[in-house]
């Protein structure tokens, strides 16, 4: 049995809305790394750096009257950064991709069928594109504070060049919630907090980085004053160092 995989079952988060179901098709671009020419005089051939990362999202939306999430997305276009998550699938532990990013259009396309569709491209800001894995269920939610079960990286930890974390929070109802990303050496050992997105009150995207170790066991874990509190939370550790 192939364990090549297809597209299907796929999703999308923007800024605190997960609008993956109004979504007809998505390109997400990686790169190029911008190259740094660093050739001297005795060398034979050409020598270089990496510089900085870049990245994009390409997207087409349908306008769903009956469910307008993406349409309250997009429309506003928002010169303020927006945070765009891809998933591979819904399964924990899967890829996620993620830009902090510019939108830069709302382009409508009406054919000659009648279909209405609207093109979207975001592209990054301050930071490059980040691939890692889905961290909770597509979404969790918690009704009062709640510790999830643990989640194993596996083979490779602990690394020392730390990690980055995206949280969406797509629904609220209290008066904060704070949700952190703890790890551990062991899966039934003691957990630190390894990133924090701090104590949040609406709905919104938020980035967050820690340096050092990052351990192999992961917990996502919220704390606050709240009745539900609906998340999506994205999770990097950095295999090698970056610098951005």
């Amino acid at each position: 049995m192939s364990a090549k995989t297809t597209g299907l079952g796929d999703d999308l988060y923007m800024t605190g809305y997960h609008i993956g179901g109004a979504i007809r098709q998505l390109t997400v671009g990686g790169g190029p790394t911008n190259q740094l020419e660093l050739t001297d005089i005795t060398q034979l051939a050409h020598a270089r750096a990496g510089g900085q990362r870049t990245g994009k999202f390409a997207l087409v939306s349908y306008l769903d009257i009956a469910s307008p999430g993406a349409h309250t997305a997009f429309s506003p276009l928002s010169t303020s950064d927006q945070v765009v998550t891809y998933l591979r699938g819904s399964a924990l532990g899967n890829p996620v991709a993620c830009c902090n990013a510019k939108q830069i259009n709302y382009n409508p396309t009406r054919a000659n069928t009648g279909e209405l569709t609207f093109a979207v491209d975001a592209e990054s800001n301050g930071f490059g594109l980040e691939w890692g894995i889905q961290l909770t269920a597509n979404p969790r939610t918690d009704t009062t504070a709640t510790t999830g079960a643990f989640f194993d990286q596996g083979a490779g930890f602990p690394t020392s060049n730390g990690a980055q974390g995206y949280l969406h929070l797509v629904g609220f109802s209290g008066t904060s919630v704070d949700v952190t990303v703890q790890h551990a050496t062991t899966s039934g050992g003691a957990y630190t907090t390894l990133l924090d997105f701090g104590a949040q009150t609406g709905i919104g995207s938020f980035r967050a980085t820690a340096a050092g170790t990052v351990n192999e066991f992961l917990k996502v874990v919220t704390t606050g004053t709240f009745t539900s509190a609906v998340f999506f939370v994205a999770f990097m550790a950095n295999l090698v160092p970056v610098v951005f």
